[in-house]
């Protein structure tokens, strides 16, 4: 993509070599358009410095993108909020920050899985791909949490009545969240069932890994 910086000074030359320090590049890296000549104005009333706009190419990274299309889809929604970026191997964390960033969340993080995956199509669409996690209020933690508990909780009913228990519907992340918790406990398996938006994380009773019943006083004796 293509940006630009005005400068000015005494004269052309001088505006354009404040312009490339600001920038760092070199004159061939520019392309300098002339907006207002200097005038020396009389006995020194009147004069005009020389006015010159510097366009370059600049390749904005992934981060860059991620931040300019928050800003403008925070605009267009009439959200004061800004956005605190880092960047962890291919991924970029984004943690909304605002006087009330909660408002973003949405019922069961509706909202903010909706801007999660809106910034990644936008971002992703010219190839290169990273993953975008954005999150507001420390919800993405807490809501881990919650889950993790609910997959304990199902698993050991489960494990005590031996039949599966068919979650609420729940989004392509938080089916994960589950799976991950689940995937190494005994005698405990899962599975996604139905069609998005109502696709359900299935907790199933797996008789080849259980554990073996305990046996009874009666088979002791």
């Amino acid at each position: 993509m293509t940006k630009y910086i005005e400068a000015v000074g005494k004269n052309e030359e001088e505006a354009v070599r404040k312009g490339l320090e600001e920038l760092g590049l070199d004159r061939d890296d520019v392309t300098v358009e002339i907006l207002e000549r200097a005038k020396s104005g009389f006995l020194g009333i009147g004069a005009v410095e020389a006015k010159v706009r510097l366009t370059y190419e600049f390749e904005e990274s992934k981060a860059e993108m991620t931040e300019r299309f928050l800003k403008g889809l925070f605009e267009h929604m009439g959200v004061e909020a800004d956005t605190e970026i880092t960047e962890d191997a291919n991924t970029i964390n984004v943690t909304i920050v605002g006087e009330n960033p909660g408002a973003l969340i949405g019922r069961r993080g509706e909202t903010l899985d909706a801007i999660q995956h809106l910034a990644n199509y936008s971002v992703n669409r010219g190839g290169g791909r990273v993953r975008i996690s954005i999150d507001a209020e420390n919800y993405r933690e807490r809501r881990n949490e919650t889950l993790e508990k609910l997959a304990r909780k199902t698993a050991e009913k489960v494990l005590k009545y031996r039949r599966n228990i068919t979650l609420e519907a729940m989004n392509s992340y938080e089916r994960h969240v589950i799976h991950t918790a689940l995937q190494d406990y005994e005698g405990i398996t899962t599975f996604s069932t139905g069609t998005e938006p109502n696709r359900r994380v299935v907790v199933a009773y797996d008789r080849t890994s259980a554990p073996a019943p305990k046996p009874t006083y009666r088979e002791w004796k």
